[in-house]
């Protein structure tokens, strides 16, 4: 009932920008490109974003299937928006299902609780890619791997035996759907001879025996942005089933699984590491050298008197993203010899002894 009413006041076509005329895949490519500008993923927290797409989702979903399509040209035409009723107006009395039968009858449409006629949507599929943490911080192509339903390569998504082609159905015309008339109504149901499809294969292809789609293994490229974090999905539009009667297909979301490395850790953007230090070099300080991700060392100056456990940052050396360049958090630590040499011995209880600090002189007993 809402949606029957809002298509009075929305314009479909301007929502997506094509002309009424314009053909289903000049409508789907249109959408996608919309869509990818507008999708949350894309633009994560700008709710006008989010209202665009479902805006242009709903656009979509009419425009795309051709009996609603049908059905939404004729009730602008006949609406009061399309100005069909010449000014008039009518009153359903608080009863919804005068409007609707009123609506059934601008329509000459579905019966309803009918099942639409015409392109379908593929299905969504999901999968998982496992990623070195390198890979990850830096970006990679590569490739996953799965079994699905795919359009037959045998005849092109057809249905049809190469060399034979699909005819119209003789009963519904190549319309897909037949119409009950009853009076000032029309119902309309899925053509019982070719099952809403609008043509009959005479020679199924041997392959997909007619459907068109066939199971098979698949190898998707995957282009996976620098600085993906683990359980971050990946979305490959039109990567999915294929659409059925034209429709598009749908799309695969890749969901990511990020390694360990046995010498970086991950802090958001900010890449973690641990460095040991002499305890000289605390005390007195010194000038260290400190690995990064891609090979290369940088100079880290530790400061006199730099305590074990005390974090450090290195500027612009994290994780680089489309948005945001990390730095690098150096952790260090003072590295306590277990089995120290007898100089090293001789020189530690040499130091002991003329100590000045008591480092546990402020501890107080609890009791």
């Amino acid at each position: 009932m809402t949606a029957q009413r809002e298509w009075y006041e929305k314009d479909y076509y301007a929502v997506l920008g094509v002309a009424q005329d314009a053909e289903p895949k000049e409508i789907t490519k249109v959408y996608r490109k919309l869509a990818r500008q507008s999708h949350p993923d894309a633009r994560p927290g700008d709710a006008a974003a989010e209202e665009r797409f479902k805006e242009i989702s709903t656009a979509y979903d009419v425009l795309s299937d051709e009996a609603k399509r049908r059905e939404y040209d004729e009730v602008r035409r006949l609406g009061p928006m399309g100005g069909g009723l010449g000014g008039n107006h009518f009153s359903t009395g608080g009863d919804s299902s005068s409007f609707n039968d009123l609506f059934q009858m601008f329509s000459g449409g579905r019966s309803r609780g009918g099942a639409g006629v015409g392109p379908r949507r593929g299905s969504d599929l999901e999968t998982s890619l496992t990623l070195e943490f390198n890979d990850a911080i830096v970006g990679v192509t590569t490739s996953v791997y799965l079994t699905s339903d795919a359009r037959c390569e045998t005849c092109s998504g057809s249905g049809a035996r190469p060399g034979t082609t699909a005819k119209s159905c003789g009963q519904c015309g190549g319309r897909g759907q037949v119409d009950d008339n009853q009076g000032v109504f029309s119902f309309a149901s899925p053509c019982p001879r070719c099952g809403g499809r609008g043509n009959i294969v005479e020679t199924p292809c041997g392959t997909c025996r007619g459907t068109g789609i066939e199971k098979r293994n698949r190898e998707v490229k995957v282009r996976v942005p620098a600085g993906i974090a683990d359980g971050q999905r990946i979305r490959l539009l039109g990567k999915g089933t294929p659409g059925r009667n034209g429709g598009p297909s749908g799309d695969l979301f890749v969901i990511c699984h990020v390694g360990t490395n046995s010498l970086f850790g991950r802090d958001g953007d900010n890449l973690t590491v641990r460095v040991p230090i002499t305890y000289p070099e605390a005390v007195l300080g010194a000038d260290i050298d400190v690995p990064t991700l891609l090979g290369e060392k940088v100079t880290l100056r530790i400061k006199a008197g730099t305590q074990s456990g005390s974090r450090h940052r290195v500027k612009g050396r994290g994780i680089k993203t489309a948005k945001h360049q990390g730095d690098m958090i150096v952790t260090v630590e003072v590295a306590v010899p277990t089995s120290p040499s007898d100089d090293e011995r001789s020189a530690i209880e040499a130091l002991a002894l003329i100590a000045a600090s008591q480092p546990r002189e402020n501890l107080h007993n609890s009791q």
